[in-house]
C-alpha cells in the first residue's frame, strides 16, 4: 500500500493546461467590466478637468463635484461642504447630489450654528463636530469624509456616502475622491484669486484716478516770477501721497509782465500719513489755503486762519498737517514766511558761502485751534538758494538701515550750489544723492518733495577806461 494519500484524477482541462471556455468568457467579462469601468472614471475625471478650465461660474462648477465623486465610487450620494476664505461656512455654495434627496441635509448644515464662526474651517475640534452632524443626518450610511485644501488652507469638506452601508472602499476609490477634493479646492482657490484681482484692479482704477486728480493740482510746472529760477518734483511713495507744494500768485488778476513782478506765495506742506487719505487730505488743506491767499494777509495770519478753518476737518480724520508758508516780492527779493512745524528750509548764501535754517515757531495745522504763528523776513541775495523739502527726504532709508537725515542734505546742497547750477540742477543733484543713498530699485517708504528758489548771480560788466580826444 501507499502511504500517500489517493489523489484525484485530473479534469481534461487540467490535463491539457487550458482554461475553460466558460472561464474564459467569465474574465473576459471581467476585463470588460474594468476597462469600461476605468474608461468611465477616467471621462468622469477629463469632464471634472475640462469643466475646471472652462467655467468661469463657480457655483455650476461646485455643482459638478457632489455628482462626479458620488459616480466615481459607485454609491448613491455625496456632499460638498466649502467655506470662505475666513473659515465660515459658505452656506450660499453647499451642493449635494442627488439634488432633490439632499435639500433637507443641505438645510440643516446651513442652520449648523458653530459654522457662522469666523476660522470655523481651521478648528479640528469643529471639523469633527460637523463630520459628526453629517452622521447624524445619515444615521445608517455608510460615510467617507475628506478634506478639499488648497496652498495648505482647508476650504472645505467632501462626503461620499451609501445610505443602506454598503460601502465598498478601496485605495482606487480614496484616491479618486481625493482628488475630486483637490479640485475643487482649486476652483474655489482660483475664484478667491480671481475677486482679490477684481478688487485690485477697482483700487488701482480709483488710486489712478486719486493720483491723476493730484497731478493736476500740483504744478505741472514752475511759474515765470521776474530774476528768480525755480524747479520743483514730488516723489510719491505710493500712487498718492500727502505731500504738498504749491506757487500762488497773491494777486491772480494781474497778467503777463505784471504777474512776474508781483509778490508770490510759495508753499510746502505735509499731511501726516500717504495714500488716499492722506492726498484727499491735502487737495482740501489746497482749496482753503488758495483761499486764503486772496486776503493779502501777511504769513502768520494765513496760516492762523488756516488752522481754524481746518480744524474740525482735520480733528475727525485724526491726522495733521506741517506746512511751511512764505511769499516773495521779486522787485525786493524780501521773503517773508511763517511755519507750522514743518522742516525749515535751508537757504545757501552765496556770499558767505554758509547755510542757515529759516524756522519760526508754531504748531501743527490741526492741533490746537487758537494756535499763533511767528512771523519770519529775509532778504534774498544774488547767488543764494533756498531749499523747501519734506521729511520724506531726510527720513528716508539707506541700504545700511541709516535715515539720510538732515545733515546729508546740506552737504548735498552745499556741494550743488557750489558748482554754480541753476535750480534745476541744483533739484537733480539732490535727487541723484538721495538714490544713491537709498539704493536702486528700492521705493521710498514717504513722499519726497524739493522745491528749489534760486536768485542767479548778479552780471558784472567790465569797465571801460575814456580816452581823451585830442
Amino acid at each position: 500500500m501507499s502511504s500517500k494519500p489517493p489523489g484525484r484524477h485530473p479534469s481534461s482541462a487540467q490535463r491539457t493546461g487550458h482554461p475553460s471556455p466558460e472561464a474564459m468568457a467569465s474574465l473576459r467579462q471581467l476585463f470588460d467590466s474594468l476597462s469600461s469601468e476605468q474608461r468611465r472614471n477616467q471621462d468622469l475625471l477629463v469632464s471634472l478637468g475640462f469643466a475646471l478650465r472652462s467655467f468661469t461660474n463657480l457655483q455650476r462648477f461646485l455643482e459638478l463635484v457632489p455628482v462626479v465623486a458620488s459616480r466615481l465610487v459607485g454609491v448613491e450620494g455625496a456632499l460638498l461642504v466649502p467655506f470662505q476664505t475666513d473659515g465660515r461656512l459658505w452656506r450660499d455654495q453647499l451642493q449635494g447630489s442627488p439634488a432633490e434627496p439632499s435639500q433637507d441635509l443641505l438645510q440643516r448644515l446651513a442652520a449648523f450654528e458653530p459654522g457662522s464662526a469666523v476660522g470655523f474651517g481651521s478648528d479640528d475640534q469643529q471639523l469633527l463636530a460637523l463630520d459628526r452632524l453629517v452622521q447624524r443626518c445619515l444615521p445608517k450610511a455608510a460615510l467617507f469624509a475628506t478634506s478639499v485644501t488648497a496652498r495648505g488652507r482647508t476650504r472645505g469638506r467632501l462626503y461620499v456616502y451609501a445610505r443602506n452601508g454598503s460601502l465598498v472602499w478601496t485605495e482606487v476609490h480614496r484616491r479618486h475622491v481625493q482628488l475630486v477634493a483637490d479640485l475643487a479646492g482649486v476652483a474655489i482657490e482660483n475664484d478667491q484669486m480671481l475677486q482679490d484681482a477684481r478688487r485690485h484692479e477697482r483700487v488701482d482704477r480709483q488710486l489712478s484716478i486719486g493720483a491723476e486728480i493730484q497731478a493736476q493740482l500740483l504744478p505741472d510746472r514752475c511759474p515765470v516770477i521776474e530774476g528768480i529760477d525755480l524747479a520743483a518734483r514730488c516723489r510719491p511713495a505710493f500712487q498718492v501721497g500727502g505731500d504738498y507744494y504749491d506757487f500762488i500768485p497773491t494777486r491772480p488778476e494781474l497778467i503777463g509782465r505784471r504777474r512776474e513782478r508781483g509778490r508770490w506765495a510759495l508753499v510746502m506742506g505735509d499731511v501726516m500719513g500717504k495714500g488716499v487719505p492722506a492726498g484727499l487730505l491735502m487737495t482740501m488743506l489746497r482749496g482753503m489755503l488758495r483761499a486764503e491767499v486772496l486776503s493779502g494777509l501777511p504769513p502768520d495770519r494765513i496760516l492762523h486762519d488756516l488752522n481754524q478753518l481746518a480744524q474740525e476737518d482735520l480733528a475727525q480724520s485724526h491726522r495733521f498737517v506741517t506746512l511751511f508758508y512764505s511769499d516773495l516780492d521779486p522787485r525786493t527779493l524780501r521773503l517773508r514766511y511763517a511755519n507750522a512745524a514743518h522742516n525749515p528750509p535751508l537757504l545757501w548764501r552765496a556770499e558767505r558761502r554758509v547755510i542757515m535754517r529759516l524756522d519760526a515757531a508754531g504748531l501743527l495745522i490741526g492741533l490746537q485751534p487758537e494756535a499763533e504763528f511767528a512771523l519770519g523776513e529775509v532778504r534774498l541775495e544774488p547767488g543764494d538758494v533756498l531749499l523747501y523739502y519734506t521729511d520724506g527726504v531726510t527720513e528716508a532709508p539707506g541700504i545700511t538701515g541709516d535715515r539720510f537725515d538732515e545733515a546729508r542734505l546740506i552737504r548735498a546742497l552745499e556741494t550743488a550750489c557750489r558748482s554754480g547750477q541753476g535750480a534745476q540742477g541744483i533739484l537733480e543733484s539732490l535727487f541723484e544723492r538721495l538714490d544713491r543713498f537709498v539704493g536702486p530699485d528700492r521705493q521710498l517708504e514717504d513722499d519726497a518733495s524739493l522745491v528749489v528758489l534760486k536768485v542767479p548771480e548778479a552780471v558784472t560788466l567790465p569797465s571801460v577806461q575814456g580816452r581823451s580826444i585830442a
